[in-house]
């Protein structure tokens, strides 16, 4: 029987290597592809009203690339476990995709939608993107302990092999038996959000030197991938963070909302070392994703790694709570 799914988009704001996506479209009737606007982040996260706009424009260039597939994009309002109950009901929903998220507070959150999927008899197919590899298998390969080191790292990612390439975005031919319901009332209960109504200040926002959204990312990585010779000579401690324009491919905020995946990134790298003299990890354009995979890695496999208490490789300090001591430190901070 043909299926009704939601894709919920997360860290993944893009169409191209998204398998959770594909999946979601395969034998499919009717497809919601979703993001979830949970009211307590615009009210608690303490980020720049800059951060915001890279999100809404991330959002409205991702609700343009599903128009061209004869989709569109559905930010729902409201708290993961409390909106899925309602939208399975409404939707008559069979099937939920997404991708892996290994951090903390993602993965409990994935286990409570997961548990009201299946109270819902909804199939929950989830993918890995967001990293070069799957991180537990990663894990696994390094005898069940996260690796510590980046030449460990380096090791066990040896035996495993390259990481996968990239999956193609989803054109037209994928969504031929299968629709996206949208009618115009949607625009005001579905639609992108504003800053105002993010709580921010428009008033407040620096210069717009980079947009936020999937093609924007591939524009700038097209033209990154252009300058081969400074490609294969990229060692990071040679860049300079104090330039005026920068010395490095800005290009991590987009893998940060995944407006560009990393797998993308690293094979285009990888076509042009080839046959060529070119820097090595850790100091290459190869060697700077691995340390971004070393820290998913380690965030997966060391418990309470976002903090010092119960964190088994952090060094545990004895702070001082001293009220004098405090006070006298804020008077001379004041005089300095």
């Amino acid at each position: 029987m043909p299926h009704r799914s939601i894709h919920w988009f997360r860290k993944g704001l893009r169409l191209h290597d998204n398998p959770a996506l594909l999946a979601a479209m395969k034998d499919c009737e009717e497809l919601h592809p979703i993001f979830i606007l949970d009211p307590w982040f615009p009210r608690n996260m303490k980020v720049s009203v800059n951060r915001w706009r890279f999100l809404i424009e991330a959002l409205k260039d991702l609700d343009e690339n599903l128009k061209m597939i004869n989709s569109r994009l559905f930010v729902v309002r409201g708290k993961p476990a409390e909106v899925f109950p309602q939208l399975f009901k409404k939707w008559k929903v069979t099937r939920l995709t997404f991708e892996v998220d290994t951090e903390p507070y993602s993965r409990q959150r994935d286990a409570e939608v997961g548990r009201i999927a299946t109270e819902h008899n909804v199939e929950v197919i989830q993918k890995v993107s967001n990293t070069l590899y799957d991180v537990d298998r990663v894990i696994a390969e390094n005898n069940g302990k996260p690796p510590l080191t980046y030449v460990r790292l380096q090791t066990v990612l040896a035996s495993i092999g390259p990481p996968k390439r990239p999956c193609s975005a989803p054109t037209k031919e994928n969504m031929k038996d299968c629709r996206t319901p949208w009618k115009g009332s949607y625009e005001e209960i579905y639609g992108i959000p504003t800053l105002e109504e993010l709580g921010q200040d428009p008033t407040k926002l620096g210069p717009h030197l980079y947009p936020g959204g999937e093609s924007e990312a591939l524009r700038r990585l097209d033209l990154n991938m252009k300058r081969t010779a400074w490609v294969c000579n990229f060692k990071k401690p040679e860049t300079e963070p104090n330039s005026l324009t920068p010395s490095t491919t800005v290009l991590s905020p987009y893998m940060k909302f995944g407006c560009l995946s990393t797998r993308t990134f690293y094979w285009r790298l990888a076509e042009i070392y080839h046959g060529k003299k070119h820097s090595s990890p850790p100091v290459s354009l190869h060697g700077q994703l691995l340390w971004r995979e070393f820290f998913y890695t380690a965030g997966a496999g060391i418990p309470n790694f976002n903090k010092m208490e119960g964190n088994s490789v952090c060094v545990q300090v004895d702070w001082d709570e001293n009220k004098d001591y405090l006070e006298a430190w804020r008077e001379v901070s004041k005089n300095m």
